[in-house]
């Protein structure tokens, strides 16, 4: 139970995907979980939650009102920007309103009236058409942290009961990963990752598991050498400052279950490095949260899903674990 904390503020995600119909089961599925409010339209969850046939009251209100309203039925603090209600027919024309939710939830809150952030999924490729110039979520909500008037320097980790694991290079080609690397930035987020993990997690000392960009962590430099020029000399700047980081390990071992028991979060080079792995072993329970940031934010471990958008039956596991971890985060 989280007593008289605000709730959680929700993003609406593409709402050309699965994340309307999911945010109506998470509702139904509340049980005694966390309070939360949805940036939408409301017409778009009531029109997701007659598709779906099932029963979940939509209330229209403003943060302040969110939690009272809670146990009644869904509340949806009305976005600005119009909605086009098309499941499984993305279009840029929703891209206003998908950014309008994002920014307008990190504000709720930065205001003091939500604790955490929860995003549904966007389509970043629909976001680009429109204009949208970062990355993803995790950039994107690197640029709304400054708000806080904080330096932030956002990090990607996925987490599962299973494996947490951050790419230190995250959404970019694979060909322009091994030159994005450098071990500046596999130390900024090896510092980011242990600092948010004592501090928000409470491990007391966080085991870092470093992987190598190479087949075989390089083989001694005969199949590549970042291992020696950049990893390396980053694991001995983390270790020289306190953090408990190993590596470089060859990731075709690392994921097995003995292998997984010797470390807290594994970090990865490229995104699919770590991502295959994370999503093979717990797709459905999966949470991505953003490090580095002076508030919490989680979201499911999956996709728009467009395929199978409006025909109820998406599974809300990852997105209702998103919430639970919210929620503890911020306890």
């Amino acid at each position: 139970m989280t007593g008289d904390k605000p709730p959680l503020a929700m993003t609406m995600g593409d709402p050309a995907g699965i994340g309307p119909e999911l945010t109506i089961a998470a509702w139904r599925e509340r049980a005694d979980g966390a309070p939360f409010f949805v940036l939408a339209a409301p017409g778009i969850l009531a029109a997701a939650a007659k598709r779906a046939g099932l029963e979940a009251p939509v209330i229209e209100t403003n943060p302040a009102g969110a939690a009272a309203a809670f146990s009644k039925g869904l509340p949806v603090v009305p976005l600005k920007n119009p909605v086009e209600d098309a499941p499984g027919r993305p279009t840029a024309a929703n891209a206003e309103a998908t950014i309008e939710s994002i920014a307008r939830a990190v504000e709720a809150v930065h205001d003091g009236a939500a604790r955490a952030v929860v995003t549904n999924p966007i389509a970043k490729s629909i976001l680009y058409d429109a204009g949208f110039r970062f990355p993803g979520h995790t950039e994107y909500l690197g640029e709304l942290a400054k708000a806080w008037g904080e330096p932030a320097f956002p990090v990607m980790m996925i987490c599962s009961d299973a494996l947490r694991v951050v790419p230190v290079t995250i959404h970019i080609p694979l060909a322009e990963a091994p030159q994005a690397l450098s071990s500046d930035l596999i130390v900024r987020t090896g510092r980011v990752v242990d600092r948010d993990l004592r501090l928000r997690f409470g491990l007391e000392r966080p085991r870092l598991a470093i992987a190598g960009l190479n087949p075989h962590a390089g083989e001694g430099g005969a199949m590549g050498r970042e291992e020696i020029t950049i990893i390396a000399p980053a694991i001995e700047i983390l270790r020289a400052a306190g953090i408990d980081a190993v590596g470089p390990l060859p990731a075709d071992t690392m994921f097995h279950p003995k292998a997984r028991a010797r470390y807290d979060v594994a970090l990865t080079m490229y995104h699919d490095q770590g991502l295959i792995p994370a999503k093979t072993l717990a797709f459905d329970e999966g949470v991505n949260v953003t490090l580095g940031l002076p508030f919490v934010r989680t979201s499911p471990d999956h996709g728009t899903a467009f395929d199978i958008a409006g025909k109820g039956v998406a599974n809300p596991a990852s997105l209702i674990a998103a919430i639970g971890l919210a929620d503890r985060l911020t306890r």
